[in-house]
């Protein structure tokens, strides 16, 4: 009978372990971009590495629904997390991306231009997603608390060290805060570069005590710059292409704005997994960004990034906020039934 018993909790512990790997999966996630290639921008060539179904103006294959989940109508507080060394430059890019979301003052076409589309969503009373979308409380974390090479169970470790902490914990806002857990670019995770380059989903209160909707972005810029820093970077795989110029003179930092836009635009159109999503299996939705994968501009889809803007320096960009330019993927529009953007030719 002991040994019985033994057995019987040694099986229990391994389908433990088994149901925390299937359910901690992030259901949605910014994949490296492109799986192929076909670049025509700034390089004078015409290179073919295959296709996507995700074309600009095609809807046939679409079929978002709302789930009936709560979306975020309240002013949303991005939270940063930043996970190793980070330069203070490399912070201020980022927190002028984030506040530029709400600047209705920014040149057209601007940040503020790309949320609206995002805006158009609502909750089931009819609420609109929120407008304002600002930076919060920070915490930084340059010691690498949980290590240099994080799983998908040790980022929500993570954040409950940075919610739980006795020296100024970030405050906890399970309604409209977002959790942004930021790597540094010498940080490994669980999937990074080969199959993802941010993901989102929300915290179990058995590890971090609350329900908190939270995303996590990887500096590429060491690791897989070609493949999550595109078109600033690119693969080793793809010969004679030249990466294009970055907006702000940082390829990784700039690689991640696209992947930081992708996550929040999520995040607020579907914070826990059941409100905005395509696709019959909540496990495996396809969200209002993951449509848009790779498309930046007018012409996109396909292998295609579409037509971008060019600045005086020969920087690459689509859009303006406060102060900077950045290159920031387009989202679904509900009611286009396409991807839109504010460069869009056609506005």
């Amino acid at each position: 009978m002991k040994e019985s018993s033994s057995s019987s909790l040694q099986l229990l512990f391994t389908l433990f372990i088994f149901s925390l790997t299937i359910f901690t999966k992030p259901v949605s996630s910014s994949t490296p971009w492109p799986h192929h290639v076909k670049q025509i921008s700034g390089n004078g060539k015409d290179l073919d590495f295959g296709s996507s179904k995700k074309y600009e103006g095609s809807s046939e294959f679409v079929h978002l629904k709302y789930h009936m989940g709560p979306v975020l109508t309240s002013t949303i507080t991005v939270h940063p997390i930043w996970y190793g060394t980070w330069k203070n430059s490399q912070k201020k890019i980022i927190r002028e991306f984030i506040n530029s979301i709400s600047s209705d003052d920014s040149k057209h076409p601007s940040v503020y231009g790309w949320w609206r589309t995002v805006q158009l969503y609502t909750d089931q009373t009819g609420a609109n997603i929120s407008r304002t979308v600002h930076v919060g409380e920070e915490k930084n974390d340059r010691f690498y608390s949980h290590g240099r090479s994080l799983t998908r169970l040790s980022i929500q470790s993570v954040i409950k060290s940075a919610v739980s902490v006795r020296t100024k914990p970030l405050p906890i806002n399970p309604k409209s805060g977002l959790y942004l857990l930021l790597t540094a670019d010498d940080v490994h995770v669980e999937d990074f570069c080969g199959q993802v380059c941010g993901f989102h989903y929300f915290t179990f209160p058995s590890i971090v005590g609350y329900t908190l909707p939270y995303a996590w972005v990887g500096n590429s810029e060491k690791l897989c710059a070609g493949t999550c820093a595109y078109p600033f970077a690119v693969p080793d795989y793809i010969p004679n292409l030249k990466p294009l110029k970055s907006p702000n003179g940082d390829i990784g930092i700039d690689g991640m704005i696209s992947v930081i836009a992708h996550e929040i635009a999520e995040l607020a159109t579907n914070p826990l997994v059941n409100a905005w999503y395509a696709g019959p299996d909540p496990s495996f939705p396809t969200e209002i960004a993951d449509l848009c994968e790779g498309i930046y501009g007018t012409g996109g889809g396909g292998s295609y990034t579409g037509q971008m803007l060019k600045g005086h320096d020969g920087a690459t960009f689509n859009m303006n906020g406060i102060r900077r330019r950045f290159l920031v993927q387009w989202v679904w529009n509900p009611y286009l039934k396409y991807c839109s953007g504010p460069n869009a030719l056609d506005q």
